[in-house]
């Protein structure tokens, strides 16, 4: 025993070194929530698997909860259908095909989220093979989760809404007022809702959906749930504070949603010189 405290003491510098690179690669990778998106795009093979077997265990024991989740979920499209089908003399109405929004979607999982930072990422199990691809909006039945930020052959990993960097194109959907959501980097269970005008009317308890404006998410998903407006700040536009609709601590699975058009619309705007933000 004593031989081997020597000839680890006689390593003391080399083990020294080792632990502090460890330490200042972890501190990096966890600290620093873009480095840590690269850093597992650039070695998904090794890391989607340890995140992906960490998941299957965690899912297990929330079966439960996610069966719940989505027989609810199949309650209310059932009940939808039965409503679409109790009406047999609407009219259908048809539209010019550039007022057709063209959507796919796909469903996938969450096997890395974060909630600490400024700046939050979410890893999905669902990558280029299956048809993800940069720029898809990302949401649940419960609201807007992010946006596809990255792609590699199995994983992407989405920009969260809990994401300074984020931008949502959102409206109140009692008096069709739209502004931007724009996280402020404090309360993950809230937002703030810009560049509303002051002479819009609104209640705390108004409920915000996404526009539609942004091409990425269709109109009508739900963001959240309006808690307070301040009017003594910014002499234009109100102080609208959100509560988010989705819990980002228990969202497991999701679906990626992509306009089809978003190529053509994006390329108009290079060609009209528009930055579109969201």
């Amino acid at each position: 025993m004593l031989r081997i405290l020597q000839f680890l003491y006689s390593l003391r510098s080399f083990l020294l070194f080792v632990l502090l690179e460890v330490l200042a690669v972890g501190l990096i990778v966890s600290n620093n929530s873009p480095q840590g998106a690269a850093f597992f795009n650039s070695s998904n093979a090794i890391s989607g698997s340890v995140l992906k077997t960490r998941s299957d265990i965690v899912d297990f024991f929330s079966l439960a909860e996610a069966n719940e989740m989505l027989l609810s979920e199949n309650a209310m499209l059932l009940e939808h259908f039965k409503n679409i089908n109790a009406i047999p003399d609407s009219v259908s109405i048809e539209l010019d095909s550039a007022f057709e929004a063209q959507f796919n979607f796909k469903g996938a999982r969450i096997i890395s989220n974060s909630l600490r930072f400024a700046q939050n990422h979410i890893t999905l199990n669902k990558g280029s093979k299956d048809g993800v691809k940069p720029g898809m909006g990302v949401f649940n039945e419960q609201g807007v989760i992010g946006r596809v930020k990255s792609v590699s052959k199995h994983y992407s990993v989405a920009i969260s809404l809990l994401n300074t960097e984020m931008n949502l194109s959102s409206k109140i959907k009692s008096n069709e007022s739209f502004g931007t959501i724009k996280w402020d980097g404090k309360d993950s269970q809230k937002t703030k809702l810009l560049y509303v005008p002051r002479h819009v009317t609104a209640s705390p308890g108004d409920t915000v959906i996404t526009t539609g404006y942004s091409a990425v998410f269709p109109e009508g998903i739900i963001v959240g749930f309006i808690e307070s407006i301040d009017q003594s700040g910014d002499p234009n536009y109100l102080d609208i504070v959100i509560n988010l609709s989705t819990d980002f601590s228990k969202v497991h699975y999701v679906y990626l949603v992509e306009n089809t058009q978003l190529d053509e619309l994006d390329s108009l705007y290079k060609q009209s010189e528009i930055e579109n933000e969201f």
